[in-house]
């Protein structure tokens, strides 16, 4: 097996399927409901209703903003308006107009993804990992192995130190996206999970994705120019000779980090347990 993919086994925090995957319990049993095949499918439909409701919404703030430029307009005509009230009225008018635009637009591509997740729906015998569950988690996991390249390598860890400070605003945003999408994921690949849930997660892990590339091609680009962000080349091959040393540091980072997160997962489950909901939401 990978190494990276070893390690992202075993970390919870990470992954935290990870963590239940030696004592996997009956919801990893029970048999795959009839809904699997279709979630992304279901996903897509009520991500077009919620973009839909979202149209109506932007239609219905257009129209009282306009009201409230003929008003603003009105008053300043009976020199009753305070300066600048027609201006700022007729800025909101823009942005909901701009507003309304986007949901549209977005509209538009929900339903073409109703058109994909058809398309893509696999057949009634197909393998567990082509399910759509399986694909995001494998997603998840793929993206999770990136992220631990750069904690395990020494070598990215030296070339591009901004991919493991968690204070860095790049990386800071990752974290709490990558969180949250741990937060989300099912137990299993074979956990009956709601479209809505699903839709959830998926947006979770697509954030994190987005975040981490965003993360990466920054961190590439100082290092390139030699900002704080990475180390130049020739800085690289001048420190190969500490490189034993970064990697036990790496290591002892690690252990550290495993033993925290071991701790809050714990701390996690008991709260989740006491609040009997097992899928925390935003």
């Amino acid at each position: 097996m990978d190494p990276i993919l070893a390690l992202v086994a075993e970390w919870w925090w990470i992954a935290p399927a990870g963590a239940g995957a030696g004592t996997l319990g009956w919801i990893g049993l029970r048999r795959r409901g009839p809904n699997q095949r279709r979630l992304e499918l279901d996903a897509a439909r009520l991500d077009v209703r919620t973009a839909a409701d979202e149209v109506t919404r932007s239609r219905a703030q257009v129209k009282v903003a306009r009201a409230e430029l003929l008003r603003a307009q009105a008053e300043k005509s009976a020199s009753r308006a305070p300066a600048g009230a027609v201006a700022e009225a007729r800025r909101r008018v823009q942005q909901a107009e701009r507003h309304a635009r986007a949901a549209v637009a977005d509209l538009r591509a929900r339903r073409a993804g109703v058109n994909a997740a058809r398309a893509t729906m696999p057949g009634s015998r197909a393998a567990a990992e082509r399910l759509p569950l399986a694909r995001l988690m494998a997603e998840h996991d793929a993206l999770t192995a990136r992220w631990m390249e750069y904690e395990t390598d020494p070598l990215k860890a030296i070339g591009f130190p901004a991919m493991t400070d968690a204070r860095w605003p790049p990386m800071d945003l990752f974290l709490r996206e990558h969180q949250q999408a741990s937060w989300l994921r099912p137990p299993s690949r074979d956990a009956r999970i709601s479209a809505a849930d699903y839709s959830a997660y998926r947006d979770a892990v697509r954030r994190a994705t987005h975040a981490f590339d965003a993360a990466e091609r920054s961190a590439r680009s100082e290092a390139r120019g030699g900002a704080p962000g990475g180390a130049r080349p020739e800085a690289i091959e001048a420190d190969r000779a500490d490189w034993g040393e970064v990697a036990q540091d790496l290591l002892d980072n690690a252990q550290r980090a495993i033993a925290r997160s071991t701790e809050l997962w714990n701390r996690m489950r008991r709260d989740r347990d006491d609040r009997g909901d097992e899928t925390p939401r935003k």
